[in-house]
């Protein structure tokens, strides 16, 4: 099982986060896979030490994987959580009041995008 992070936006427009679960299968010998997932786009993004972003929605739905560093995410309710590498979001508040994300260590840091259809 992959656990997956979702930030969404309700009726209201508040945004939450929600932990989903995506089940992997036996592969033999390469391991366990998921099924596979539509992808439109990857993009690779590094930010300053500084980056402290006020609140914001995304701008399309897409996977964040974080490859170092580490961050804080805000939800429009003051909910917050702290990502380490390795660990994936799946960005939907792409309306609403969004969320605010900030850089934790003073590095520049990496992540990759994957924008879905």
């Amino acid at each position: 099982m992959f656990t997956i992070t979702r930030i969404y936006s309700d009726k209201n427009g508040d945004s939450h986060f929600e932990n989903i679960s995506v089940p992997l299968n036996e592969s033999g010998d390469i391991g366990f896979l998921s099924e596979a997932l539509p992808a439109k786009n990857i993009i690779f993004r590094e930010v300053l030490p500084s980056y402290d972003y006020d609140f914001h929605t995304a701008p399309q739905r897409q996977y964040i994987i974080l490859l170092d560093g580490e961050i804080e995410i805000e939800t429009s309710l003051g909910d917050k959580r702290q990502f380490k590498p390795g660990e994936i979001l799946l960005v939907e508040d792409t309306e609403g009041k969004g969320h605010k994300t900030k850089n934790l260590t003073p590095i520049r840091r990496r992540s990759v995008f994957i924008t879905l259809p």
